[in-house]
């Protein structure tokens, strides 16, 4: 989408000329059509976030914006989505109001005839904008140690069900761990330091037992100690 090229180096012209395509294509339409895309420009530069591609506000707000009633929103909206312009990306529910998306290649589409009207510079750059495809967003990878479950018996099973479920806490708390054994329904867990040792025990404890009685369901009770002296 044109919005996710929209940030970043070149980031504000790139939003002005997709205002100004816009703006030009409501100049060559009736007045019905240029009230309904001045509003939708109004809309896009109070509310819409360009980083996330989401337009989140209430009809309520959006009438107070518009200086219209409830009744006018709800039409221009409908409007907007039958342009295919506006795409719903999460409805309302209570408490909380419809977030929208902005299709920006069916905008594009629809304004590039007026493009030349401005001059062939922005023909030139939304012509790349329009037809290029989307660049792809690329998720951080953050490598976790991986569960070393020989000789680790039920703790370790506990722990790779642990690990699929909170990477981040495995990798973080507990892949340091290691298993004392389990007597009289009581498993020992070993940290690297008292401090850790202590964090498990007080904040990380209910997570970290509920992935025990899992990998060892006759666990009732876990102990984490501080390492031992060698």
């Amino acid at each position: 989408m044109l919005a996710k090229q929209a940030v970043g180096q070149g980031a504000a012209s790139r939003k002005y000329d997709v205002l100004t395509a816009l703006g030009t294509m409501a100049c060559a339409e009736t007045s019905s059509v240029q009230r309904t895309i001045l509003r939708f420009m109004t809309l896009i530069t109070a509310r819409y976030n360009w980083m996330r591609d989401e337009l989140s506000i209430g009809r309520a707000d959006i009438a107070r914006l518009w200086q219209v009633n409830e009744r006018t929103v709800k039409r221009e909206l409908a409007k907007l989505k039958t342009r295919g312009w506006l795409t719903v990306k999460r409805p309302a529910a209570r408490g909380r109001v419809t977030v929208y998306g902005i299709d920006w290649a069916s905008i594009l589409e629809a304004s590039r005839p007026t493009w030349a009207n401005v001059g062939p510079d922005l023909e030139a750059r939304l012509g790349g904008a329009a037809g290029s495809a989307p660049e792809p967003v690329r998720a951080k990878v953050v490598a976790f140690p991986t569960v070393d479950t020989a000789g680790q018996g039920g703790w370790g099973r506990a722990a790779a069900i642990l690990q699929g479920e909170d990477p981040a806490f495995y990798a973080n708390w507990c892949a340091g761990l290691e298993s004392a054994g389990v007597s009289d329904g009581v498993l020992e867990l070993i940290a690297p330091s008292a401090f850790h040792a202590q964090y498990l025990q007080t904040q990380g404890y209910d997570k970290l037992f509920h992935a025990v009685r899992r990998g060892l369901p006759e666990v009732q009770r876990m102990v984490v100690a501080g390492q031992r002296p060698g």
